[in-house]
Order: C-alpha cells, then sequence, then structure tokens
C-alpha cells in the first residue's frame, strides 16, 4: 500500500522527468532534497510498474520516458493531492473556527496567530474573515499552529483543537 508521501514523490518525479527526460539521479535526488538511493528505489519500482521507460543515451547516460501509464498515473496523482490539499485546508479552517467560537464566546475581539507557513496563513485569514482582529502581542488568547493542528492557548494554559 502505498502512502501519501510516495505518492508526492513519484508525482513530483514524474513532473520532473517530464520536464527534463535527461535528468541524473543525483539531479533529482538534489532537486527534491531526498538521498539518491531513495530517488533509486523510486524511479525502479515506476520502470517495474511501467510507467517509466529507460533508454541509454550514452554509455553511463540514461534517459527516463514517461509511458502513457505513467501520464495517467500522473493524472491520477495530480487529482489525488489536490483533494486531499482541499480536505486539509477545510479540516484547517474546521478547527480555526471552533476555536474562534470559544474565542469569541470568551469576549475577546482579537488573536494572536503563532506559527509560520500555509497553515497559518490559513489560521490568519480564516480569524479576520470570523471579525477577529489578528496582533502581534498583547493579552490576547493565541493560536499556535504546529504543522497541520492549531492549539488554542489562553494566559498560560493551552487546549489542542
Amino acid at each position: 500500500m502505498s502512502t501519501f508521501q510516495d505518492n508526492h514523490r513519484d508525482l513530483t518525479l514524474l513532473e520532473h522527468i517530464e520536464r527534463n527526460p535527461d535528468s541524473t539521479q543525483a539531479s533529482l535526488a538534489v532537486q527534491l532534497g531526498v538521498a539518491v538511493g531513495t530517488i533509486n528505489w523510486h524511479l525502479k519500482r515506476l520502470i517495474e510498474k511501467g510507467y517509466i521507460k529507460v533508454r541509454r543515451i550514452e554509455r553511463r547516460k540514461l534517459r527516463y520516458i514517461i509511458t502513457s501509464e505513467g501520464m495517467a498515473l500522473r493524472a491520477r496523482l495530480t487529482v489525488d493531492y489536490i483533494q486531499n490539499s482541499f480536505h486539509l485546508y477545510r479540516l484547517v479552517r474546521e478547527r480555526t473556527r471552533e476555536a474562534v467560537r470559544q474565542i469569541c464566546e470568551a469576549g475577546y475581539s482579537s488573536v494572536q496567530v503563532v506559527g509560520e507557513g500555509d497553515v497559518a496563513d490559513v489560521v490568519r485569514l480564516t480569524c479576520l474573515e470570523q471579525g477577529l482582529a489578528v496582533v502581534e502581542n498583547g493579552t490576547a488568547p493565541t493560536l499556535r499552529v504546529v504543522e497541520l493542528k492549531v492549539h488554542l492557548e489562553w494566559e498560560g494554559s493551552s487546549t489542542h483543537e
């Protein structure tokens, strides 16, 4: 059974190979930020399943060619990635709206958002959309973003959302 991470890596590999069929395993490893052995494992698996073919173009140089089955896989993986991203987006928004509800019920009109990246941006925008001012410091409750989790912290304590 393949994991989300494997599917995402396969999709990324297929996209890179489509853009540059003469990529080496070393260059793919650098672009994806993984070990060459990881790239080798994924490529061998994709070749065995018929998604990629390999042609030797020089003594030590290979060209990777995506088959029609590989193009179909890439399309499926792209759709899966988009659906998963929207699911995660909705989940973060739902958690944030629940935290905003608690903050408003407690009588606050502002919140601090601690965290970086796309998830923290979604949290900030959701707070603003729900009428909460996002402040940098003060006595407002804090929404701390850790990966996909949104933690509501009242002065000195925290509640996981």
